[in-house]
């Protein structure tokens, strides 16, 4: 490990020198990920992705892409898209991406079952805005606002993000 790694402790994210209160999947951390258990899945990882809500924030970063009206991802196990970046019209089960509350504003995307997804093993695990301190997403790992463009000014495409099982 180095300190360029987002590694996750019991007490949040280290990442050069910072500690980063943060929170984690429902479901715990898990070594057997599959789709909807809520769980953030044990692995190394890395940052392939960074998408932002244009009408909302500023680029957070050269390599950002704006999320659109448009945008999905998919979570639909039987389809051949399955958790990849996908448009409307889309008729399979997903998640919109341009979302009314502010938790997609600004998305670090990881490896998880990407780019060749394994159906049924997870979809959709992201770095993004926690609601409130504490509160469990759905398997990503969420944050503050300050502390998610805190990290977004300083990670690259293969920044690693460390989930080993804690206790």
């Amino acid at each position: 490990m180095t300190p360029d790694d987002l590694v996750l402790t019991p007490r949040g994210v280290r990442f050069q020198g910072r500690l980063l209160p943060c929170s984690i999947g429902k479901g715990g951390i898990s070594l057997t990920k599959h789709e909807g258990d809520g769980a953030t899945p044990v692995g190394q990882h890395k940052i392939v992705g960074m998408l932002y809500r244009p009408d909302r924030i500023a680029r957070p970063a050269t390599w950002a892409e704006p999320i659109g009206p448009r945008d999905l991802w998919s979570d639909d196990t039987r389809d051949i898209a399955y958790n990849h970046h996908v448009r409307v019209p889309y008729e399979h089960s997903h998640e919109h991406l341009r979302r009314s509350d502010p938790l997609y504003d600004l998305i670090l995307v990881t490896d998880w079952n990407w780019p060749d997804a394994q159906p049924g093993r997870g979809s959709a695990i992201f770095i993004h805005q926690w609601r409130r301190p504490g509160y469990p997403t759905e398997g990503c790992i969420a944050f503050s606002r300050s502390n998610l463009h805190w990290l977004a000014a300083r990670v690259q495409p293969g920044t690693r993000v460390i989930v080993r099982p804690l206790g």
